[in-house]
C-alpha cells in the first residue's frame, strides 16, 4: 500500500493551463515572502503554475522554473527528482499557500508530493536521485548537490515546526520516522579509513553503503563539498547521540586535515582557448584556504578527473572543458570550521 493512501483519498486535480504570466523566480525565492502574501491572487497564480509542473508520480522536475508560467505539455513526460533543488521547495510553497487559503486543491497536491518523497526512501534510510531509481548511478544513495540532506531538512520541518493545519499528527510521525532512518543511513555511510571516521562520498551504494562513482568524472572519493551539508545537518540535531557527536567531530577533523593552504584559484585571459579565459591554480602566500571537491581514498590528496575517467593530481592535467565546467575547488567547509562548529561545541558543553 502506498505510504500516503491512508492519509488522503486523492481526487482528480483540474488545472487551468492558460494562466497569466507572473514574475519569474523559483519556489525558493517566493518562500521569502511573508505569510500574508500567500493569500494573494499572485500567490495563487504561482501555486497553479507549480501544480502544472507536478508530475504524475507527485514530484517536480529539475532545472526548470516551475513558478513563472504554466506547463502546457503532457505531464506524463515530466521526470520528477530530488536533485538540483527540485520538489522540496515546491512542497514548502504549497504548504504555505494552503495555510493561507485553505483550498483543498493545494492540500491534495502537497500530499501527493509528500507521498513521492516518502515512497522514494530505501528501507535502509537512503534516497536515490529520483524515484523509481532505475538501474544507473542515480539509484545510489545520493548526497550529491545535497539531495538527501535537503529531503531530511524538509522532513524535520514537518515534524518539528508543525506548520498549522496542513500537517497532521500522522504525517509528523511518518516524517520523524523517515528522518531518523535517514540519519542512521548517513552514519553508516561515513567512510572509515584505517579504522577512523572521515567524511562522505557524493553517492553511496544502496545496499552496502560503500562509496560509489557517478558520472565519468565523479569517482569514488571523499567529498569536500557534500560532506559539509551532511555535517551541518547532523549539527542541527537536538540531543545528538554519542555516535552522531563522533561523526561530527571526525568530519571536522578531516576538514581540517584536508585544507589546502597558500594556493589560489584564478581566472586568466587565454585568447587561444574556446572561451578566451582559463582557470589555473597559483601559489599565493596566506591566501584564503581552499578545499578540493574530491579527495582520493588512497592518497587523501585532491583528485581531478576528465570525462575519460582517469584521476589526476592537478587541475591543469585535465582538459579545458572539464577544468572550466565544474566546481573543483571551494571554501565550503570554512564557515562550518570557523564559526558553526565552535558554536555547536559550546552548545554541547552547555547541555
Amino acid at each position: 500500500m502506498k505510504v500516503m493512501m491512508r492519509l488522503l483519498l486523492l481526487t482528480t486535480i483540474t488545472i487551468n493551463l492558460a494562466l497569466p504570466h507572473v514574475c519569474a523566480g523559483t519556489a525558493k525565492d517566493f518562500l521569502k515572502k511573508d505569510d500574508a502574501w500567500f493569500a494573494t491572487e499572485e500567490a495563487k497564480s504561482v501555486a497553479r503554475n507549480i501544480l502544472s509542473f507536478q508530475s504524475e508520480l507527485g514530484g517536480w522536475p529539475k532545472n526548470v522554473s516551475t513558478t513563472d508560467q504554466s506547463f502546457e505539455g503532457d505531464r506524463k513526460h515530466l521526470r520528477p527528482t530530488y536533485d538540483n533543488g527540485a520538489t522540496m521547495d515546491e512542497l514548502r510553497f504549497l504548504a504555505r499557500v494552503f495555510n493561507a487559503t485553505r483550498k483543498p486543491l493545494f492540500q491534495e497536491a502537497f500530499n501527493r508530493g509528500l507521498s513521492y518523497v516518502l515512497e522514494g526512501q530505501y528501507p535502509n534510510g537512503g534516497w536515490p536521485q529520483f524515484h523509481p531509481p532505475g538501474k544507473g548511478y542515480h539509484r545510489h544513495i545520493t548526497f550529491n548537490d545535497n539531495a538527501m540532506v535537503r529531503i531530511l531538512e524538509f522532513l524535520r520541518e514537518l515534524y518539528s515546526e508543525k506548520p498549522e493545519v496542513l500537517v497532521t499528527e500522522e504525517i509528523q510521525s511518518l516524517a520523524r520516522n523517515a528522518f531518523d532512518k535517514g540519519i542512521a543511513c548517513i552514519l553508516r555511510c561515513q567512510i572509515r579509513l584505517n579504522g577512523k571516521r572521515t567524511a562522505w562520498c557524493a553517492q553511496h551504494d544502496a545496499n552496502d553503503f560503500r562509496p560509489r562513482s557517478a558520472r565519468s568524472y565523479e569517482l569514488v572519493s571523499l567529498s569536500g563539498s557534500e560532506s559539509v551539508g551532511i555535517t551541518r545537518l547532523l549539527m542541527r540535531i537536538n540531543a545528538p547521540s554519542p555516535e552522531i557527536i563522533s561523526a561530527i567531530e571526525s568530519a571536522v577533523e578531516w576538514f581540517q586535515a584536508a585544507k589546502l593552504n597558500d594556493i589560489q584559484l584564478v581566472m586568466i585571459d587565454a585568447p587561444k582557448t574556446p572561451k578566451g579565459r582559463d582557470r589555473i591554480i597559483v601559489r599565493e602566500r596566506n591566501a584564503q584556504p581552499l578545499w578540493a571537491r574530491f579527495y582520493s581514498l588512497q592518497t587523501l590528496q585532491p583528485m581531478f578527473v576528465d570525462r575519460d575517467g582517469i584521476p589526476r593530481d592537478h587541475l591543469a592535467e585535465i582538459g579545458y572543458e572539464r577544468r572550466n565546467g565544474y566546481a573543483w575547488y571551494g571554501t565550503w567547509p570554512q564557515p562550518l570550521i570557523e564559526s558553526e562548529y565552535p558554536a555547536w561545541k559550546e552548545r554541547m558543553e552547555g547541555n
